[in-house]
């Protein structure tokens, strides 16, 4: 569930602080007390995760020195200034420094929940794309997010490793919801460039003359930067490559060549004609082909992942439970072979659907997973299940490793509690542990 956003209120008046406080707590904010502006600036940095609620006459630091304090930390943590009658005039220039919003005393205190949940709702918003950037810039947590360990996967990310050290352009094949841009982004991370741009632009989104400009320029007054020059040094990532035109393929091409050795800009290409019978070589001009193919990497589709489902069925729904506020739904055997034998013809992407509504079904007390399984069935209504047999033994060692991971996690590596709920002795348990990859320090 979502965490409450703290709420640092800054006066020098004892009674104005805790009514202020118990106000905006009864409202549901987490809240913090400071009798001065110094006192409160040893607890407040730039990842503050929360609001500053200040006073603008206090003794020693004012609030309009506080103000510009906080500016310096981060010029994007919002402030809202508390002023006594007559102080407008400072209020405006609060606010040119850049103040949230001010509130004149007696004030309303519903106004000041208004605003509160205004300020709170902006800074969540600031803190998540900082959290987003920092993810995205650190290889290791891309890589952590690349979920498995079929072969398959382990491929994958030995692909994702050696090529991001090297300099040339890439090529990134697979079907629709496999995670390519995810790979495209743990590429970037991993190499050279990671402290460089990364830029993404998806051809199939824009019209051929929007294309043009977003990609080449000259850019228009409200348009960003051409890509090949804010990418520059960096990434740029084309999604949907296929969706070139003939001429902008040439255009491309010859921005390429004008690159020379090693790329300036290195273009990472996402294609996805898979399921359409098509290759991006029978789609691209030759030329431009095998400049963006001098590297590739095809992302396995998630039929062909075996195990991989069910440890990625088993995060996402602790993921979406934790979300949700609720407990994770519990895989049954039978449930554990439909999920294996599903075909996936959405990947990745098709997964998450189902492991949330898995999530929501659980939190009502219906529904079963083998429902959601048939509510993706085909146009004739036969099930979603493939024709490709698996041995019976693969579904019994899938479904024992999750049961096993599943309890772990649940009893968070307790081996007593694990061993009386499996009915296992130890040495079973520790055997089958090593067999499966599976380490206790994980879940402790």
């Amino acid at each position: 569930m979502t965490k409450a956003m703290k709420i640092a209120i800054v006066d020098d008046e004892k009674d104005m602080r805790q009514s202020i406080s118990q106000w905006l707590a009864l409202s549901g904010f987490d809240t913090e007390t400071f009798a001065s502006a110094e006192e409160a600036l040893k607890g407040i940095n730039s990842d503050y995760p929360g609001i500053v609620v200040s006073d603008i006459k206090m003794p020693g630091m004012d609030g309009m020195q506080f103000l510009r304090k906080i500016k310096g930390l981060d010029s994007t943590l919002p402030v809202i200034m508390i002023t006594g009658h007559g102080d407008v005039p400072m209020a405006v220039e609060a606010m040119r420094i850049g103040a949230f919003d001010f509130l004149e005393k007696p004030f309303n205190p519903d106004r000041m929940t208004e605003l509160a949940k205004k300020a709170t709702n902006a800074r969540r918003l600031t803190l998540d794309n900082r959290a987003l950037r920092k993810e995205l810039s650190d290889g290791s947590a891309l890589m952590q997010k690349l979920i498995g360990a079929s072969p398959s996967m382990v491929r994958l990310k030995e692909d994702i490793l050696d090529l991001g050290q090297a300099d040339g352009h890439v090529l990134i094949e697979g079907e629709t919801g496999t995670g390519k841009t995810l790979v495209a982004h743990a590429l970037h991370a991993v190499g050279s460039r990671a402290n460089k741009k990364f830029v993404l632009i998806s051809c199939a989104a824009y019209d051929e003359d929007t294309l043009v400009r977003r990609l080449f320029g000259p850019a228009q007054e409200d348009e960003p930067i051409p890509a090949m020059e804010e990418a520059r040094g960096g990434t740029l990532v084309l999604e949907d490559i296929e969706a070139l035109s003939q001429s902008l393929q040439a255009r491309l091409l010859t921005a390429i060549n004008e690159q020379g050795t090693p790329a300036e800009t290195r273009i990472v290409a996402i294609c996805n004609l898979q399921e359409q019978n098509k290759t991006c070589e029978s789609v691209l001009r030759p030329d431009l082909f095998y400049r963006l193919a001098a590297l590739r990497i095809t992302v396995p589709p998630l039929r062909q992942r075996g195990e991989d489902i069910l440890t990625l069925f088993t995060a996402l729904s602790e993921q979406f439970a934790d979300e949700y506020g609720c407990d994770a739904p519990q895989v049954t055997a039978q449930e554990a072979a439909q999920l294996l034998q599903a075909p996936w013809p959405g990947n990745v992407r098709q997964l998450i659907n189902v492991a949330e509504r898995a999530v929501l079904q659980s939190r009502r007390g219906s529904g079963t997973i083998a429902s959601l399984l048939m509510s993706d069935s085909d146009e004739e209504g036969r099930p979603a299940m493939t024709t490709e047999g698996k041995p019976l033994k693969e579904f019994v060692e899938a479904f024992e490793r999750m049961l096993i991971d599943n309890t772990m996690r649940r009893h968070k590596g307790s081996i007593v509690a694990v061993m009386d709920e499996l009915c296992l002795p130890r040495r079973t348990l520790n055997e089958k542990m090593a067999k499966y990859g599976l380490q206790r320090s994980d879940y402790l």
